[in-house]
């Protein structure tokens, strides 16, 4: 027996807000990234410190993780909402993409922070 009409399209309409609200939150981490890493900058240059890009760059790369991973959880849950082969193709293809952009950041991240200690 199929579920009532009524019930699938509350758990659409939750779905799609659910997927508004992680597409959000990604972009506030994006925001929150670029102020952090530019307010570091000032900091270092108000403080008469010389401004390390290498540390604004480690900043923002932390919250571009983060947006990437809501972003992917909200494609997530758009794929869940409307299964269709052309909704799961997207979900593949930009899930393939921000894995790849997840992992590099967080290659560069480590190699930079050993850098910073190093010297």
């Amino acid at each position: 027996m199929a579920p009532p009409r009524e019930a699938i399209e509350l758990i659409t309409g939750l779905g799609e807000w659910l997927r508004l609200g992680l597409e959000l939150f990604g972009m506030v981490a994006i925001g929150a990234g670029a102020v952090a890493a530019v307010s570091g900058m000032v900091r270092a240059r108000l403080d008469a410190h010389s401004v390390s890009f290498t540390a604004a760059r480690l900043t923002l790369a932390r919250y571009l993780v983060l947006a990437l991973e809501f972003q992917l959880a909200a494609d997530v849950i758009e794929t869940a909402v409307a299964p269709d082969w052309t909704t799961i193709g997207r979900l593949a293809a930009i899930g393939t993409i921000r894995t790849a952009l997840n992992y590099f950041l967080g290659r560069e991240m480590a190699r930079e922070r050993a850098e910073m200690r190093a010297g």
